[in-house]
């Protein structure tokens, strides 16, 4: 029995940019491209008329552009959208927020030059784990007095002056895909300020890893950033490796270093989790380690959390209902390399949990162990 295919709209008011992603696509037997659309307008009657599985957007476009139309979308007809979005600062600073009002991911528009679009790999690897996406309807605002709702983030620690003394090889290590800019903004704001240094390997393209650190910056404790070759990694900052780089640490004996490079890319991505965690154990500090897996397709990071938990990681991977695609936790659970499954909202606190566990079972001191 042939399995069916994948349904797709392109929605781009370039005629260059949707001949690019369709040809593009035409190479992948189980995607099918039903249609194209010039603006919204054109695209709501083909949406009712083609009912496709994934659309691609356009973030900007006249008549309306795709942020509000997105919005429409995801308030009356949830399905799988994945933004495409010039590489400007706004562009990307848009593509954040259409992350936040649904859409599933976020990919770098063709900008006329077919080489980058040849073999569609990465579009239809999104595609792919966009048409297995839970979806679901933005919650709707909640009015003064009115109760938050149960699955609300818990707020971060908030300690007294003293603030624990963490060993020197403390760290929080974090990995995530499909649907992963949106888990971070819920999981990054409930970490305290005296955490450990933390450090982010998302799956996502050149450029946007920027705008997604600025943004996590404006609601976190912790300092966040897009990493930089041979930042420190200090307490309370949060490290956010670029899109096209893989991300390793490396300990001088005092601290960790940050790493990055251009290597091949490790399960199709770069960054990689498994290059991430893979240089954390390498450096020694596994022990001293506390290892998330979030939402995402496919394995990356799961035989590498492995590693680093039979090292004596404390290691957790986000449950199966509120992540948006639940491949990489569950490839992590089936290896034996999650010793925490938690729903998203309370990640970050038991993260913190297991950063002060493994504290009092370590006693801080100016050399590593």
């Amino acid at each position: 029995m042939n399995t069916p295919r994948i349904r797709v709209l392109i929605v781009d008011d370039s005629a260059i940019a949707r001949r690019v992603i369709a040809d593009s696509l035409a190479h992948f037997p189980e995607i099918e491209v039903v249609g194209t659309a010039v603006d919204p307008y054109v695209a709501r009657d083909r949406i009712l008329e083609l009912k496709p599985d994934v659309i691609t957007l356009d973030i900007e476009m006249p008549r309306m552009d795709g942020l509000t139309f997105l919005r429409l979308i995801m308030q009356h007809r949830p399905m799988p959208v994945i933004i495409m979005s010039s590489l400007t600062t706004a562009s990307s600073a848009k593509a954040m927020e259409a992350l936040e009002a649904g859409a599933v991911d976020v990919l770098d528009k063709p900008s006329g030059s077919y080489s980058a679009y040849q073999d569609g790999t990465r579009l239809a690897a999104k595609i792919k784990a966009a048409s297995l996406a839970k979806i679901r309807r933005p919650p709707a605002p909640v009015s003064a007095g009115t109760a938050a709702a149960p699955t609300q983030a818990v707020p971060p620690v908030r300690r007294a002056e003293s603030s624990r003394v963490l060993h020197p090889r403390s760290l929080i290590l974090i990995g995530s895909s499909t649907g992963g800019p949106e888990a971070l903004n819920r999981l990054i704001p409930t970490l305290p300020a005296d955490s450990p240094g933390i450090c982010v390997a998302q799956h996502i393209p050149a450029h946007f890893s920027k705008a997604m650190a600025d943004r996590l910056a404006r609601s976190s404790a912790v300092r966040v950033k897009e990493a930089v070759a041979g930042d420190v990694l200090k307490p309370g900052t949060c490290l956010i490796a670029p899109g096209g780089y893989h991300m390793l640490l490396r300990w001088t004996g005092t601290h960790y270093l940050v790493d990055l490079n251009e290597g091949p890319p490790v399960h199709h991505q770069r960054p990689a989790v498994d290059v991430l965690f893979d240089s954390v154990l390498k450096a020694g500090g596994a022990a001293h380690v506390v290892a998330a897996i979030l939402t995402g397709m496919g394995t990356d990071g799961a035989a590498a959390i492995k590693r680093l938990q039979d090292a004596g990681a404390s290691t957790v991977a986000q449950d199966e209902e509120t992540c948006v695609v639940f491949g990489m936790p569950r490839e992590a659970i089936r290896l034996g390399g999650a010793q925490h499954v938690v729903p998203i909202e309370r990640i970050g606190q038991r993260i913190d949990q297991l950063v002060t566990q493994q504290q009092s079972r370590t006693r801080p001191s100016a050399r590593a162990a």
